[in-house]
């Protein structure tokens, strides 16, 4: 495993680099890959949102490159048979709502519990997603207090029938202090970003199967209050999704303090990206108006796209590399739009975590917990 120096950026700039906002940096990614080398084990995915035939084959391409050999994947139940025909016996599913249905109300409700009983019968999910960021209040508004809260009366059913499945729960709950400070602002509308654990901690005591909190837990700005979520709640396990959000903040801590934690927690840290690939991102022309659907246009821009994620992560987490992030961060923007741009990216500090630690971050934590879950509930 090679450490690039710090702080000189990357040295394998492409002949003629395309600089846009997944590659601010003008990377060859492939040669990346290279310099990288193996990962000290190959590296089990815990969380992305693979669809799509074209773009699985994409995604599979870069994964292999960056030493990825297992992916779960909250793919739509719709694609689910295409995806698993694309990657076969590499692919894991989560349980995720539709949501394509226009009826989102349905689609999150009783809707949910019936794919839910799909995914776990029709392919082998045994793990179900409870979304519960706080704009959901925007997606589906009206005084949705039955659904809104993550252990809300839907919720819990939800948690009930994957209990009776014998699945354990992955969970998005809040989103990053850039979004508290300005999106999020109104705590009469979406709570403070305390108040969003409240019910989560509720749910961690009365749904005992492992849960993985999504996007380091949703809270990678404060490590203490993150020690202390993983003291009381034995069940609960963090992955490291979001690879802007993980990278900006992660990187602001001192390398000691994260070394600290990732050691204290070995075991219930896994790695996830949060990569999105889908169809949409292989050509200009969008069959979708969804926000994802814009960040690609054309083969190389999804390869560009999914490996900048893999060469950020495994760059934050295996070297000492001290630079700009290649990858635009639009949060920046959103705090301080007098100092930022759309094209602006963060500091990445490299953690430089030891070898057998990358080994129990990158498979051996995911290996232990879902392969025993799996084996255990067949």
């Amino acid at each position: 495993m090679q450490q690039s120096p710090a702080p000189v950026p990357p040295a394998s700039l492409a002949p003629t680099p395309r600089i846009w906002t997944a590659n601010t940096l003008g990377l060859d990614y492939r040669t990346e890959a290279a310099r990288l080398g193996p990962p000290p084990t190959p590296i089990i995915d815990v969380h992305t949102h693979i669809q799509g035939v074209q773009a699985s084959r994409v995604y599979d391409e870069v994964r292999r490159l960056y030493g990825v050999r297992l992916t779960y994947s909250m793919t739509p139940i719709e694609h689910a048979a295409a995806v698993r025909d694309a990657m076969a016996d590499t692919v894991r599913f989560i349980a995720v709502p539709t949501w394509s249905d226009p009826d989102r109300s349905r689609a999150h409700r009783a809707g949910f519990l019936e794919t839910i009983e799909r995914f776990h019968r029709d392919f082998g999910a045994r793990i179900l997603k409870i979304w519960a960021a706080p704009r959901l209040r925007e997606l589906i508004p009206d005084g949705a207090t039955d659904l809104w809260e993550i252990d809300s009366p839907w919720r819990v059913k939800a948690c009930e029938l994957g209990e009776r499945l014998g699945m354990m729960y992955m969970v998005h709950v809040a989103d990053p202090d850039t979004w508290f400070a300005t999106r999020y602002a109104d705590p009469s509308k979406y709570g403070t970003k305390r108040s969003q654990y409240e019910g989560l901690e509720r749910m961690l005591d009365r749904f005992t199967a492992p849960w993985i909190a999504a996007h380091f837990g949703g809270w990678p700005e404060d490590l203490a209050f993150l020690d202390g979520l993983l003291s009381r709640h034995p069940n609960l396990y963090l992955d490291t999704s979001a690879t802007k959000w993980m990278v900006r903040e992660l990187s602001r801590h001192p390398r000691e303090a994260l070394l600290e934690f990732f050691t204290r927690w070995r075991g219930r840290l896994l790695f996830g990206s949060d990569i999105v690939a889908i169809e949409d991102h292989l050509k200009p022309a969008k069959a979708t108006t969804s926000p994802m659907a814009d960040l690609a246009d054309s083969p190389d821009a999804a390869f560009e796209l999914y490996a900048s994620r893999y060469w950020a992560l495994r760059t934050l987490l295996e070297t000492a590399y001290d630079g700009p992030s290649p990858i635009a961060d639009p949060d920046l923007m959103m705090v301080d739009p007098a100092n930022h741009t759309p094209m602006s990216a963060p500091r990445l500090r490299g953690a430089a975590l030891p070898p057998d630690l990358l080994a129990t971050l990158y498979a051996g934590a995911a290996e232990n917990l879902l392969g025993s879950w799996e084996r255990a509930h067949p």
